[in-house]
């Protein structure tokens, strides 16, 4: 097993500007697939698109809407772990394990910023 070592605050600092790079990204992606929509948790919803009124247009329609919504849920949670990874940053806190309070790898935090777990608490909890 290799030795845990605590990540440099260079590496942080890396880490930090790249999210924040995915972060603005994300956001933009998410301006094209959907509008404002204040009746949403989110404040947004998915574009309903409009090719026409004959019933192959409106199969098309219905497609896109579902791949569009899909599409929507996945960059929200990337976007949700984004944040937590940033506060984390904020308040000193990252790196830490939040089920163990152990250091996480920073092979792992390289590999997946976004982590909040060390590599054996997260094989714990996807095992049982």
């Amino acid at each position: 097993m290799e030795n845990k070592q605590i990540i440099d605050k260079e590496t942080i600092e890396q880490i930090e500007k790249d999210l924040l790079n995915r972060k603005n990204k994300i956001l933009e992606d998410l301006k094209d697939i959907s509008r404002e929509d204040n009746h949403e948790a989110d404040n947004r919803s998915a574009k309903f698109p409009e090719y026409g009124d004959k019933p192959d247009e409106n199969a098309q329609e219905i497609s896109e809407y579902s791949t569009t919504v899909e599409t929507e849920r996945i960059l929200e949670k990337s976007l949700s772990d984004i944040n937590k990874a940033l506060k984390r940053i904020k308040n000193g806190e990252y790196g830490i394990c939040k089920y163990c309070g152990q250091e996480i790898y920073p092979k792992r935090l390289i590999a997946r910023p976004t982590a909040s777990s060390c590599v054996e608490c997260k094989t714990k909890l996807q095992s049982s």
